[in-house]
């Protein structure tokens, strides 16, 4: 999954890379947005490039993180209906399922076929990249304000994807700029972390994954973990939908010089599809160099995303 470099344009340079046989998607960025009419737009030449289409998604959770503002509804960041679930919890999850399906419903309208949200990390610890973006310190609150956001967003047609997976929210680093480590143990991470997955697995059409070092339990960050991906979110948790790395270009995914090499050890520790933003050259190198080919599975279950959930993950 890459990004553009024509900012509200697709110029010819994003048309070669986008039909690479190894591309699947593109993520939108606020630099690609100027009105819906644009957008809506931008996205049916997107989607016109490849049959099947590419996946068009975006970071759109709210609050801090919105990328298209001007002409769609100012939604609050998940803290608010946090805050609002303690104060009056049949309110707060009214609230929360009315976000999903607001946020759902305008990025469709538009072309974009799903948003990287909710965040299902836990507020463990007060955290500048995280923060207000997780909607509670509490795992089963989590839980449940997850369950009404997500269910606001299939009523609108539109899958959620859940991250970051195992959880981000035990670390105050932000893995944009560093590795963030998180030295518990795996039983206090299941008991934490783990809880939102684990009762919400079935609902989810993705799951994007953590850049943190859990050093207790294994040596690698889980986009470069089968430990992680392979054993705990597909066997023990039972997940059956796409798994995303975030992007390979974050400091936290840095653990190898290479970005072939990154690329390589995700997709073989069980990432079905990879972002790489915001570097033209990784992109370059990854799409001449890679030996790997295209998984014909996942084109599957991306199909099944833009579908949206109402037929593919019914409640």
């Amino acid at each position: 999954m890459l990004d553009l470099d024509g900012g509200t344009e697709l110029d010819p340079t994003d048309r070669e890379r986008l039909r690479h046989p190894l591309v699947g998607g593109v993520i939108l960025f606020e630099r690609n947005y100027g009105d819906p009419e644009q957008l809506l737009a931008l996205t049916e030449r997107l989607h016109s490039l490849r049959s099947p289409p590419l996946l068009i998604a975006v970071d759109q959770e709210g609050g801090r993180v919105q990328r298209f503002r001007r002409g769609f509804t100012s939604l609050p960041s998940a803290r608010y209906y946090g805050d609002l679930y303690d104060q009056e919890p049949a309110k707060g999850l009214r609230a929360a399922k009315s976000m999903g399906e607001t946020l759902a419903r305008e990025l469709r309208a538009v072309g974009v076929d799903c948003s990287f949200a909710p965040v299902l990390d836990v507020a463990r610890v007060e955290s500048d990249v995280i923060g207000d973006r997780a909607f509670h310190r509490d795992p089963d609150a989590v839980t449940r304000l997850a369950h009404a956001f997500i269910s606001g967003m299939a009523d609108a047609g539109m899958a959620a994807i859940g991250k970051h997976f195992p959880g981000h929210g035990g670390v105050c680093d932000d893995s944009h700029a560093c590795l963030p480590c998180d030295h518990r143990d795996f039983a206090e991470v299941e008991n934490c972390d783990l809880v939102p997955y684990r009762e919400l697995i079935g609902l989810l059409g993705g799951v994007m994954t953590a850049h943190v070092q859990f050093d207790a339990i294994d040596t690698r960050i889980p986009t470069y973990s089968s430990w992680w991906l392979r054993k705990v979110l597909r066997d023990e948790l039972g997940f059956a939908g796409i798994v995303f790395s975030d992007d390979l270009t974050m400091a936290g995914a840095e653990t190898s010089a290479d970005v072939v090499d990154r690329y390589v050890t995700a997709v073989e520790a069980g990432c079905n599809m990879i972002l790489i933003c915001n570097d033209r050259h990784a992109v370059d190198r990854v799409l001449s160099e890679s030996s790997l080919s295209a998984d014909a599975g996942v084109g599957a279950l991306v199909r099944r995303l833009q579908t949206g959930v109402a037929e593919a993950w019914p409640y």
